[in-house]
């Protein structure tokens, strides 16, 4: 990068100024990786100080049978498909259930776009987890799935999200957004919600007061450009709705022979590289100093590893994720080596052996609990310390 747009940039990001989209594409191209950190950082430790924050929840895919093929997607299957599964309500209570004693705060729900599992499924599975985890917040289904459950129920997302709210939704998930860019998506996406229809959901759930997550799938075949420009079209609806409190750079996996069926799903992966962990940090550097009206910024640890989610703590991202227990979609593409489950001293060890003070949030980010500051260098020197995979 030219010395003098180096220095330009630096100023404008200590000056609180907001960058533009030359600059966005500007810093991806800067190969200097500390640079980026320390700018990153001096604006995340503005914003959230030295703390990091997590949960405890649980993750749970209720259907893996999936209408749509979308390129890149491991995780779905076909009626009839030998793994091919859809979850009872009472199997889906029971495995909710298997963390209560762990003080869960979370339940987070996605699934595939089932060709024929009735809309009343899935208010009844909420009201039903509800019942049994009072205390528990339900964080569920993507703005896809909710232009799903419209063509499937005849109702508009307006009375979809009100039933849904009514049965207990306290969150939408991010999912679904990939990458806006028509350029991309139409290579990669084999649903109709396209940036039109994910935005026009989660303006309307901000509008019932829902704070959601939004997201970003990198390291296929997209470009910067396109990651500067699905940052702005977030950052300028954030500007009209302030719902966004997170956002989550997801990294695209590779998939491998899946030993039940001996299938291959992800069609891109020959013409593609996973992220290096060097532009994964990058990625949440960028990120971070674009959307600048977003809180916060989460490292999805299942998608990164343990050692670059602590290393993204220096570069932008004040979240990672919480205990999460089974990541089916991802953990279906990958032999990444994540574990399924981080209990919570597992996440309270990662992020103090990292440097920072943890706090425990729930879904709305809202502060359950703070946790003393990590201990000096010198006190973990003087005692062996875990190594994270």
């Amino acid at each position: 990068m030219d010395a003098g747009l180096k220095r330009e940039l630096e100023a404008k990001v200590y000056a609180g100024e907001r960058l533009t989209r030359e600059d966005g594409i500007a810093l991806y191209d800067s190969d200097d990786l500390t640079w980026l950190g320390r700018l990153a950082h001096h604006r995340r430790t503005e914003l959230n100080g030295d703390r990091v924050m997590f949960n405890v929840n649980r993750h749970l895919n209720l259907t893996n049978v999936c209408s749509a093929s979308c390129a890149y997607c491991s995780f779905q299957r076909k009626p009839g498909e030998k793994d091919a599964y859809t979850m009872r309500i009472d199997e889906a209570v029971r495995k909710a259930k298997e963390m209560e004693d762990e003080q869960l705060t979370e339940l987070h729900i996605v699934n595939g776009l089932h060709p024929t599992l009735p809309w009343r499924y899935y208010p009844k599975v909420l009201r039903e987890l509800k019942a049994a985890l009072p205390n528990v917040k339900l964080k569920a289904f993507t703005a896809t799935e909710v232009q799903w459950f419209e063509k499937i129920s005849g109702l508009t997302a307006d009375e979809i999200l009100d039933e849904l709210m009514d049965a207990g939704l306290e969150s939408l998930t991010g999912g679904g957004a990939e990458i806006f860019d028509w350029e991309v998506r139409q290579h990669i996406v084999d649903h109709a919600c396209h940036w039109e229809d994910w935005s026009r959901i989660h303006r309307l759930a901000h509008s019932k007061g829902m704070k959601t997550p939004s997201t970003m799938l990198y390291g296929h075949i997209e470009e910067p450009r396109h990651r500067v420009d699905h940052v702005l079209r977030l950052r300028e609806l954030q500007d009209e709705t302030g719902g966004f409190v997170v956002f989550i750079p997801l990294r695209y996996q590779h998939d491998f022979v899946d030993s039940a069926d001996g299938k291959v799903r992800n069609r891109i992966q020959e013409r593609t590289t996973m992220a290096s962990p060097a532009e994964s940090l990058k990625t949440f550097a960028v990120s971070r100093l674009l959307f600048d009206n977003v809180p916060h910024v989460k490292c999805f640890w299942v998608m990164h590893g343990l050692s670059v989610a602590q290393l993204s703590l220096n570069f932008g991202a004040d979240d990672l994720d919480g205990s999460v227990v089974e990541y089916k979609i991802t953990h279906d593409a990958d032999a990444y080596g994540t574990p399924n489950t981080m209990h919570r001293d597992d996440l309270l060890h990662l992020i103090w052996d990292a440097g920072f003070r943890p706090v425990e949030r729930n879904t709305r980010y809202e502060v359950v609990r703070e946790y003393d500051a990590a201990p000096s260098l010198a006190q973990r020197r003087a005692e062996p310390q875990r190594v994270w995979a």
